[in-house]
């Protein structure tokens, strides 16, 4: 049975914002998100985990989900909700032996191969990107554009390959509108929340849509 998110809208913390991590979960969780990842790309492991067990708590308050980006180890040690794994992390499978059936488990795609790997092997979701090219990531792959989005979706479709897919990377509250046409779960976003100064406004503006 695929597991199904908490909405519909997913939020990344970033580095380098004019908050930190733990200031932007709890922000996200003001805002109404109920899916949030935790993602310090930079960071050592032990800081990770010090953030991660304060953000657990403040996401465990709100009822929201905590998902721990790249780091099994770590998600496993606070008892995060999941984890989200990129194309260069270890495989979604390998993860699932660790983690066992309880987490949620994530997967970075490009393409529809690799959606249908992750797929095979037990992903609950997919965030498929990148839109367009933004900062808060480093060896991008390529742009996948809205014609790009497009394009998987309907192969998806055709295929009846049912799993959550959510749209990551640039995008801006202009995107949505033409990002929920596609086909798309929902949009996962950093700096469209952080630098917003109605946040709880931003969130009702993608709910609308999605």
């Amino acid at each position: 049975m695929i597991w199904r998110p908490l909405g519909r809208l997913y939020f990344l913390t970033m580095d380098g914002a004019p908050i930190d991590h733990l200031q932007q979960v709890e922000a996200a969780c003001r805002a109404g998100i109920r899916w949030i990842q935790l993602r310090m790309k930079e960071a050592p492991d032990e800081e990770v985990r010090r953030v991660a067990l304060a953000a657990k708590k403040i996401t465990d308050a709100s009822d929201c989900a905590l998902i721990i980006n790249d780091r099994v180890e770590v998600a496993a040690q606070v008892l995060a909700n999941g984890v989200h794994l990129g194309k260069q992390d270890m495989p979604v499978s390998a993860a699932r032996r660790i983690l066992g059936e309880d987490y949620i488990i994530g997967g970075t795609a490009n393409t529809i191969e690799d959606i249908r790997e992750h797929y095979r092997q037990g992903a609950d979701y997919i965030g498929l990107g990148p839109y367009r090219y933004t900062t808060t990531k480093k060896n991008l792959s390529p742009i996948l554009g809205l014609e790009g989005y497009r394009r998987i979706m309907r192969l998806l479709d055709q295929e009846r390959l049912s799993i959550p897919v959510v749209a990551i990377g640039g995008i801006e509250m202009k995107d949505a509108g033409l990002l929920s046409d596609t086909g798309l779960h929902g949009v996962a976003f950093s700096g469209m929340l952080v630098h917003a100064g109605d946040r709880a406004g931003v969130v009702e503006s993608l709910n609308k849509l999605f």
